[in-house]
């Protein structure tokens, strides 16, 4: 049995536009994190391919730094995302 339910979708659309399933996610190790990366586990969020909770289990995050990301794509797109502007965009 695998360490996380299945999906309740097989696939969404990822932030290019094409299609993200689970094994095309960042690795659940992953360390750094890139605006792709962060955009495509927000957009599996939003697209019920994960719940918040699984995408913070699998990727050791806390609630408010996912709740975090995905405010920034509301409020800025995918720019917002750029760990050096986030003073920038935070101000």
């Amino acid at each position: 049995m695998s360490e996380y339910p299945q999906p309740r979708y097989r696939y969404v659309i990822g932030p290019d536009g094409t299609p993200l399933t689970l094994a095309d996610l960042p690795p659940p190790n992953t360390k750094r994190w890139v605006i792709r990366r962060k955009a495509e586990v927000v957009a599996a969020v939003r697209g019920g391919l994960l719940s918040i909770e699984e995408a913070c289990d699998r990727y050791t995050l806390t609630i408010e730094e996912f709740l975090n990301w995905n405010a920034l794509i509301d409020r800025h797109g995918l720019a917002g995302l750029r760990a050096t502007k986030v003073q920038h965009y935070r101000g």
